[in-house]
């Protein structure tokens, strides 16, 4: 019988800003996370992704490569964020060319549980819990479902 190969969850390469908060276990690698930033327990932060600064990660949640978040967002419990749409037919594997990018702006609050397709949303957007943003969101406001449409504005 062969053994696996273990792997532990750890912290490599990451730019910090200041005051950062991060309850472990965690697993970051060759991101860049601003300052006064809270990651919660069980998150992985992968490569090529940039977080902004004020913006709080709760536990369970992944953030692939490719992805962008703004200042001041909060991304729910186990939020997980999608850069490979299987556009031939299965997993891209390790090809990059075909992973697409996601682009969060400032002030976006996404709810625990939501699925995050390659998309960019504008800033000033509230997502609900559970929800599936398969298009770009251009106009701010509170969207929820699956997919993701809009309800209704901010209020001021």
């Amino acid at each position: 019988m062969s053994q696996p190969n273990i792997y532990t969850a750890r912290i490599i390469d990451v730019r910090f800003g200041e005051r950062v908060k991060i309850v472990e276990p965690v697993n970051l690698y060759g991101c860049s996370i601003g300052s006064d930033c809270f990651i919660g327990p069980f998150t992985e932060v992968q490569k090529d992704v940039n977080i902004g600064n004020r913006v709080k990660i709760q536990s369970h949640s992944f953030i692939c490569e490719l992805v962008s978040i703004g200042d001041d967002c909060f991304i729910g419990h186990g939020v997980m964020f999608i850069n490979d749409l299987f556009g031939t037919g299965g997993p891209a594997g390790g090809d990059r060319t075909l992973w697409k990018q996601t682009r969060i702006g400032n002030k976006v609050s996404i709810g625990s549980n939501a699925t995050i397709l390659p998309v960019t949303i504008c800033d000033h957007v509230v997502i609900g819990a559970g929800s599936v943003v398969t298009k770009s969101i251009v106009k701010p406001g509170v969207y929820a479902g699956n997919p993701a449409r809009f309800l209704r504005a901010l209020q001021p």
